[in-house]
């Protein structure tokens, strides 16, 4: 049985009241890039950024901060004094809004994930930078240390191939990893 509408547009046996609406929300189409696979779509580059800061993503430029770009050299320094293998410095800077800079690494065990981990932790406090949060520490297979606009992974080697963050980012810049040369005594 069908319920009728009365004039006021509220359905007769109880019920919310239809509400009329001159303008319907259209949904647009989405894009799907060539060779995507099914129901994959295509997120223009630079989307959600500004005019300047397209450009400068567009022309290679980075749109980091200059002090994430000193912190996350600070942190390369620092995992590289603890013996840190594989270093890695990620430019993600407007291609996501949790980071400017992934910085990527390896221990040898879970000992020296976790020494290295502290480490860095030490050399940033130095400088007055606290992290907001670290993830991992009681196993140390993966270590992630939050410093606002730089984010760290500490990986043990099974881990990082595993999980391939430079694969994830292969589009990404490369910052320099700094080099330290330790001087004989």
């Amino acid at each position: 049985m069908a319920k009728k509408k009365s004039s006021s547009g509220e359905r007769e046996g109880g019920g919310r009241p239809r509400i009329k609406t001159s303008h319907e929300r259209v949904k647009a189409p989405r894009r799907v890039r060539k060779g995507a696979a099914p129901g994959a779509t295509a997120r223009p580059a630079g989307a959600g950024l500004s005019p300047q800061a397209r450009l400068e993503a567009k022309e290679g430029w980075s749109v980091a901060s200059e002090s994430a770009r000193e912190v996350a050299t600070a942190i390369a320094v620092a995992a590289l004094e603890k013996k840190a293998m594989a270093v890695e410095i990620l430019d993600v800077a407007g291609r996501v809004d949790y980071a400017d800079f992934l910085v990527v690494m390896t221990g040898r065990s879970d000992r020296h994930a976790q020494a290295l981990a502290g480490g860095i932790e030490e050399a940033l406090k130095k400088k007055g930078v606290r992290p907001i949060a670290v993830e991992g520490l009681p196993h140390a297979t993966w270590v992630l240390i939050d410093f606002g606009d730089v984010v760290v992974h500490v990986f043990q080697a099974d881990s990082r191939q595993l999980y391939d963050i430079e694969g994830l980012w292969l589009d990404a810049a490369r910052l320099p990893v700094p080099v330290t040369v330790a001087l004989p005594e």
